[in-house]
């Protein structure tokens, strides 16, 4: 199952619990960050500038004859800071959703630098000073595995390779519980090492002072962590069968109510309405009927009877229905989810 969000392609392969995140830039405006993506900075210095711009990239057809273009136009994400200072680490991370276990491969090139000349992957990030970092240095010619804990970089680990600037280079990191790898154009860059300092956390792109870097073909494969919102809808639609739709919304990071949990779960990330949003700022509850069905929108509230999300419930109606009954009906379902709900950290965990 295939299903696009926020700018991004989410495709489900494997089993029910393996998902494959591909991160695909071609629908982010040109010069923008990319949506989902927070600009952050470790060590020192301003933020980097990140942002979506168009590369060559080697082509994925087969050449039928020598007029064949050998390089296509690509939608890439590219770090452009020149701050040169030396403890200055540019990351881009996708706060979407946090990663346990995963298997992730990019694509990253080294386009310029006067001090450095390095592109790596964050993972496992829990704020700009903790975190574990693999990165490839054009200047230094090898791969390196470092971990910040408090601001505070330990020693690196990583063997010497050459990582010409111009070319597209593919690095893979897989991360097993305590266990971490990574190679670099298909050769083993770091044999199997283990840490126990952070067992889950996001994931992002990072640079280091200078480093004119570029991303893409990003994919993550990892089995996602079911939040209390999913809970909540999973067992709420068991228990009511008949529930013909059943969301819980909060408001993202601009302010907008997004689906966080659904019966149907493509509808997860879309952008919800201003019933939503004011159910959740206000406390509002609305109701709807259409054809066959009645919609009504009420509140999640917190345990200090605060609203922090929204349930919008879809039921079918019948002969005489009114806008009491149904929200009588509603009220009852959400009271029932709303017991097990004591705050918004915990809903989304």
């Amino acid at each position: 199952m295939l299903s696009r969000i926020f700018g991004l392609w989410v495709a489900f392969i494997g089993s029910a619990a393996a998902t494959e995140l591909a991160f695909d830039f071609s629908t982010v405006p040109a010069r923008q960050i990319p949506p989902g993506f927070t600009n952050l900075v470790a060590g020192k210095g301003k933020l980097g500038e990140w942002r979506v711009i168009t590369d060559e990239f080697p082509s994925a057809l087969p050449a039928l004859n020598e007029k064949t273009p050998a390089m296509t136009q690509r939608s890439v994400l590219g770090q452009f800071s020149l701050e040169v200072t030396d403890e200055h680490f540019p990351i881009l991370l996708y706060d979407r959703e946090t990663f346990t276990d995963f298997t992730l491969t990019t694509k990253f090139k080294l386009v310029d630098g006067v001090a450095e000349q390095m592109a790596g992957i964050v993972f496992r990030v829990q704020d700009e000073k903790n975190f574990y970092v693999i990165r490839a240095s054009g200047f230094g010619n090898n791969v390196r595995f470092y971990k910040m804990v408090a601001g505070l970089r330990s020693a690196p680990i990583g063997p010497e390779l050459p990582v010409p600037r111009g070319v597209w280079h593919e690095l893979k990191i897989t991360c097993q519980g305590n266990r971490i790898q990574a190679w670099l154009n298909g050769q083993e860059a770091l044999p199997a090492l283990t840490d126990t300092s952070f067992a889950s956390g996001k994931i992002g792109y990072w640079t280091k002072s200078d480093a004119i870097s570029y991303f893409t073909d990003t994919k993550i494969t990892y089995t996602p962590r079911e939040t209390l919102a999913q809970i909540l809808v999973r067992d709420t639609v068991k228990e009511n069968p008949r529930l013909v739709g059943l969301k819980i919304y909060w408001l993202d990071e601009n302010g907008e109510p997004r689906v966080a949990a659904s019966k149907d779960p493509n509808d997860v990330g879309t952008v919800g309405e201003a019933a939503e949003k004011q159910a959740i700022v206000g406390g509002k509850v609305f109701y709807g009927k259409g054809r066959d069905t009645v919609a009504v929108v009420q509140p999640l509230r917190d345990r200090n009877g605060e609203p922090i999300a929204a349930v919008r419930l879809t039921m079918k109606s019948f002969a005489g229905q009114t806008e009491q009954n149904a929200l009588q009906r509603a009220l009852p379902i959400v009271k029932s989810m709303q017991a097990r709900v004591r705050t918004l950290t915990e809903l989304k965990e």
